[in-house]
């Protein structure tokens, strides 16, 4: 089957600022970036981006759908996500997890996990 992952898109409503927010913890790269539209990746060949899109309707709820992020040091990934305007948040996690939710500028739910060494093995 032909079939690819293209972009995850993300509704908001300052496109740029949250486009550049997401460049800054992904160390990614504005690829286009027009009115109604801005899609970032690590360059335009890239397998998957991030595709932001213009919304009218303000964030209420947790979000279903999350990005976790696998760093080689969490907590100096958590502080470095926090000193570029990301925000811790209780989403019921509990104390005892091994991950740390924080949430983007637009409010957007997003893990930093520990370090991994698999999709679905725990280091």
């Amino acid at each position: 089957m032909a079939l690819a992952l293209h972009h995850i898109v993300i509704d908001a409503h300052d496109l740029p600022g949250l486009a550049r927010f997401w460049c800054r913890v992904l160390d990614w790269k504005v690829l286009s970036e027009r009115e109604r539209e801005v899609v970032i990746g690590t360059d335009a060949s890239a397998p998957v981006g991030i595709c932001f899109m213009p919304s009218p309707d303000g964030k209420s709820v947790k979000n279903r759908l999350h990005l976790d992020l696998a760093p080689d040091d969490q907590e100096a990934e958590v502080e470095r996500l926090l000193g570029l305007g990301a925000r811790r948040v209780d989403v019921g996690q509990g104390a005892e997890v091994g991950w740390v939710v924080l949430a983007d500028p637009e409010g957007n739910e997003f893990c930093v996990l520990r370090p991994k060494r698999s999709l679905i093995a725990f280091r």
